[in-house]
C-alpha cells in the first residue's frame, strides 16, 4: 500500500526528530568526554616527551604545548576541537602525530569483523538457548537452563578468554591464540566477546517468552488445534522477540565495550587496543574520536531499531507522543455505559490475527 502525503510527512517528522535526538547525544558525548579528559592532573604532552620531561628544555616542552593547542583557555580550546570535528577533522593523534580519522579507520575494520562474528553468535545461542528452556517439559531441566544466563553475566570475559585460549589453542591445538592472520583466528575472541550478551539475551528473551505464553491469543491459538511447536515458535516467539530488539542498541554498546578488553587478551588489532593504548597515553583526541565512533555506532543502532519496530509490530505509529482526544462531559448517570465500553475495549482482531 503505497504511503500518503500525511503519513511520508510523519516519517520525514519522525526522521527528523529522531536526528536532532541524535545529534544531541553526540554533542553530549563530545562534551563530556573533553570536560573528563582535561580533568585529568597529568599532561598528555608530558608524557609523550618522556613522563617526566626531564630531558626536554621548558621550550621544548612549551612549543608541543603550543603544537597541539594544549596552551590555549579550554574553552577556546573546547570550540576549536568542536569546529574541526564538525569539519570533519578530529585532529593529530598526541602520541604518533597521525590524523585521528587514520588511526581509528584502520582499527575499524578487525573490530566490525570480531563485533559482527560475536553477535551472530550471541542471538544464536541466547535466543537458542532461551527457546529450549521454554520449551523443554522437565522442570529440573529447565531451571538448569534458566540458570546458566547468569552465570554467563557474571563470567569475567577475559577469564573466559584465557580458559578459551587454555583448552583450545594450548591443550587442544585447534585455534591460533593471537593474531588476525586468518579467519580461523576469529573463533575464540568472537565466542568470549559474545558470552556476555548471549546471556543478556538469553535472559531477556526467556522471561519473555515465559509471559507471551500466558497471553490469552496464545490460548486461542491453541484452542484453534495450532500444535506447541507452532504456538511456542511462530505465535510466542514472534512477540516475546520485540522486546529483545529494543536491546540492540545497548548490545551494539557492550560489543563495542567488551572489544577493549577481547582485542587486549588475544592480541587483535582494532579499536579496543587503540582505545586502551590512547587511554594509557593520555592521547586526548584519539580518545575523543573514539567516544564519537561508539557514540555514533550507539545512536544509528537505535536509529535503525526506531524505524523497524513500527514494521515488526503495526501497533506502533512513528509519531513522538499520541495526541490527546477532546473529552466530552459525561453525565453521571452515563458513568456505567461509558465503563462498559471501556471494558470491552479490547482489540480482538489483533489477538486473533497474531493466533494464525
Amino acid at each position: 500500500m503505497p504511503a500518503t502525503p500525511t503519513s511520508r510527512s510523519t516519517i520525514v517528522r519522525y526522521i527528523a526528530s529522531r536526528l536532532g535526538q541524535s545529534l544531541i547525544v553526540l554533542w553530549a558525548a563530545y562534551t563530556v568526554s573533553f570536560i573528563v579528559l582535561y580533568a585529568l592532573p597529568s599532561d598528555p604532552v608530558a608524557l609523550l616527551a618522556g613522563g617526566d620531561a626531564s630531558d626536554v628544555t621548558p621550550e621544548q616542552l612549551a612549543e608541543l604545548t603550543a603544537q597541539y593547542g594544549l596552551d590555549k583557555p579550554l574553552v577556546v580550546q573546547y570550540l576549536l576541537r568542536l569546529g574541526g570535528v564538525l569539519r570533519g577533522d578530529f585532529g593529530t593523534s598526541i602520541a604518533t602525530g597521525r590524523p585521528v580519522s587514520e588511526v581509528i579507520g584502520e582499527a575499524v575494520s578487525p573490530t566490525l569483523q570480531l563485533a559482527g562474528l560475536a553477535f551472530l553468535i550471541a542471538v544464536l545461542a541466547g535466543a537458542g538457548l532461551a527457546v529450549l528452556a521454554t520449551y523443554v517439559r522437565g522442570r529440573a531441566l529447565s531451571s538448569f537452563l534458566l540458570g546458566l544466563p547468569p552465570l554467563g553475566v557474571a563470567i569475567p570475559s577475559f577469564w573466559f578468554g584465557l580458559m578459551l585460549i587454555q583448552w583450545f589453542s594450548f591443550q587442544l591445538p585447534l585455534f591460533p591464540a593471537m593474531g588476525d592472520k586468518s579467519a580461523v583466528s576469529l573463533v575464540l575472541p568472537s565466542i568470549a566477546l559474545a558470552l556476555p550478551t548471549g546471556a543478556m539475551i538469553a535472559q531477556l528473551l526467556s522471561k519473555s517468552l515465559a509471559t507471551a505464553l500466558g497471553e490469552a491469543y496464545i490460548d486461542t491459538a491453541r484452542a484453534k488445534g495450532a500444535d506447541r511447536r507452532r504456538v511456542h515458535l511462530r505465535h510466542a516467539l514472534r512477540n516475546a522477540a520485540l522486546p529483545a530488539i529494543t536491546m540492540t542498541g545497548l548490545i551494539v554498546g557492550q560489543l563495542l565495550s567488551g572489544t577493549v578488553v577481547t582485542e587486549t587478551v588475544f592480541s587483535r588489532p582494532g579499536v579496543g587496543r587503540v582505545t586502551a593504548s590512547a587511554v594509557q597515553q593520555q592521547d586526548i583526541p584519539v580518545v575523543q574520536g573514539i567516544v564519537l565512533f561508539a557514540a555514533a555506532a550507539f545512536v544509528l543502532a537505535n536509529l535503525a531499531v526506531d524505524l523497524v519496530y513500527p514494521l515488526l509490530d503495526p501497533r506502533i505509529q512513528l509519531t513522538a507522543a499520541p495526541r490527546r482526544r477532546r473529552q466530552t462531559p459525561v453525565p453521571t448517570h452515563a458513568e456505567a455505559p461509558v465503563a462498559a465500553e471501556a471494558a470491552t475495549d479490547f482489540d480482538t482482531d489483533a489477538v486473533l490475527e497474531a493466533a494464525r
